[in-house]
């Protein structure tokens, strides 16, 4: 049915980000740090902190340094020294990774594994007040002559020269644009995070475990604070045990999995609320879509999970979203220094501006979601061939790979 809205009041504002979580803030304090104002609408009443924590690598720090926030976060996280790989199908470990090798190519590597939490606090708290406009959830787009009118579920109406979607994997400015919805990749996850009285004694590594099937990971945040995943490819028989619906099964099975994993390792996991198992379902952008359809149409662009949501087997998907971020802020700042005429003539720089993002990180989100999927696929057979050499022979090359792509730099905002 052909729906009328009736505009009694409409907001104006240059820039409309859709989305307050990490691609949404980064960009919003990029475009910030170079005097240009935007406003983010959030759908949640506050910061969305779902995930517990994610790995923040060298690019990534880069990215976080481009808009400010670096030296905050990095007082808040300890540096990890390495990373541990060990399958628990023999009790082996199969590789061990320096990131504080110097004679690498690019020297040594920072890697932190940062709470969602503090790294969103950290982007609101260097954000003028009234940036974030949160219980503002968009329920339609509608054209304007050179601008988007966006409606609000609320009733709010706001008019835009520029509409950025940064709403996750579920973005109706990703639709807007054309997108499908992101495909399921066959496997699921689940993650939690613990924060103990007293120091947990850990030594600063990002231990990863294989097992048949499965993938494990534990990383201390800091000197209370442990972060912990589980990824599978669950079969017939785990949906109809009801591992969805009841947490406290999930626990068990993840421990089961895991039951050969050092019992200090484990202790985390088994310390972790209930609250914190629930399934979710892992899924990507087909690769192809990104090379045959417009990461930017007009005035209009995504940035992040709305734009490439990808397996985590690379642990690229929170930082490529930070380079997002910073790469369309300086894009975006290139455009709004013109001081150009409203109409057509700033509608073109616009365009030009998102063109030129686009053309940027199109290739960069196309490799990482094809490596994410090929070395996900490879981690988490089920095959006992494919098992083998995962442990005997690819182990080191599969680990190296996470340092090669953070071997990146998206540049300075200006």
């Amino acid at each position: 049915p052909r729906v009328n809205f009736v505009m009694e009041s409409v907001i104006e504002k240059d820039i409309v980000i859709v989305g307050g979580g990490i691609a949404g803030l980064t960009t919003s304090l990029g475009l910030h740090r170079l005097g240009i104002e935007s406003l983010v609408l959030e759908s949640s009443d506050g910061l969305r902190v779902s995930g517990f924590a994610l790995t923040i690598w060298e690019n990534g720090w880069k990215a976080l340094d481009a808009v400010g926030v670096g030296d905050i976060l990095r007082h808040q996280h300890i540096q990890l020294h390495g990373l541990v790989t060990t399958t628990l199908i023999t009790g082996k470990q199969t590789s061990t990774t320096s990131f504080k090798d110097d004679t690498r190519k690019h020297g040594p590597h920072e890697v932190r594994c940062v709470r969602r939490k503090l790294l969103l606090e950290a982007f609101a708290n260097e954000l003028p007040s009234g940036t974030i406009r949160y219980m503002s959830r968009v329920v339609a787009i509608q054209e304007s002559g050179f601008s988007k009118i966006l409606h609000l579920a609320d009733g709010t109406t706001i008019k835009t020269k520029v509409l950025i979607g940064s709403d996750g994997i579920n973005s109706i400015v990703a639709k807007w644009l054309g997108f499908n919805e992101a495909s399921p990749i066959g496997r699921y996850a689940t993650r939690g995070y613990v924060e103990l009285n007293n120091t947990h004694q850990l030594e600063p590594l990002f231990m990863q475990y294989f097992g048949k099937g499965f993938r494990a990971g534990v990383i201390p945040c800091d000197h209370k604070g442990v972060y912990w995943f589980f990824t599978w490819t669950p079969t017939i028989k785990d949906h109809q045990n009801g591992l969805a619906q009841e947490p406290a099964k999930l626990k068990q099975y993840v421990l089961n999995k895991l039951e050969n994993m050092p019992s200090y390792v484990r202790s985390f996991i088994e310390n972790t609320e209930l609250d914190a198992f629930h399934l979710a379902p892992l899924r990507h952008r087909h690769p192809w879509e990104l090379i045959m359809k417009n990461i930017s149409k007009g005035n209009v662009c995504a940035v992040g999970d709305a734009l490439h949501p990808m397996a985590p087997d690379l642990a690229q998907g929170g930082c490529s979203t930070l380079e997002d971020g910073v790469v369309l802020a300086r894009c975006l700042g290139e455009a709004f220094s013109k001081n150009l005429k409203e109409g057509e003539e700033e509608y073109k720089m616009i365009e030009e501006s998102l063109k030129k993002y686009a053309k940027e990180r199109r290739w960069r989100c196309i490799d990482l979601i094809t490596r994410s999927y090929i070395v996900g696929s490879i981690q988490q057979s089920g095959s006992k061939l494919v098992n083998f050499f995962r442990d005997q022979i690819l182990a080191t090359f599969l680990a190296d790979e996470l340092l090669k792509k953070s071997e990146f730099d998206c540049g300075e905002l200006k």
